[in-house]
């Protein structure tokens, strides 16, 4: 099954990575149905949610997080309260 990978990363890695450089998408509060066709890393700035993989368990994410969600992935995305990132995908 594939897995999201949530980490508290450290401002230097941020940094590194480029993060604040990459678009902000934002969102209100709503579920909707998502797939994945490539990869994506994003950097939640606000809000918080839950994101449920097809088949398996719910996943909860809060800004301050880095969030990889591998290409392939079918889940539900519920936003609990707006959210804001940064997003890059490949």
């Amino acid at each position: 099954m594939l897995s999201i990978k949530v980490e508290k990363p450290a401002q230097d890695k941020l940094k590194t990575m480029n993060v604040f450089a990459w678009p902000i998408w934002e969102k209100e509060v709503s579920k909707f149905p998502w797939h994945y066709d490539e990869k994506e890393t994003c950097y939640m700035i606000q809000g918080r949610v839950k994101v449920t993989p097809k088949g398996g368990q719910p996943v909860e994410i809060n800004a301050g997080e880095l969030v990889t969600f591998p290409a392939g992935l079918d889940c539900e995305w519920n936003v609990l309260s707006p959210i804001k990132k940064h997003y890059r995908f490949g």
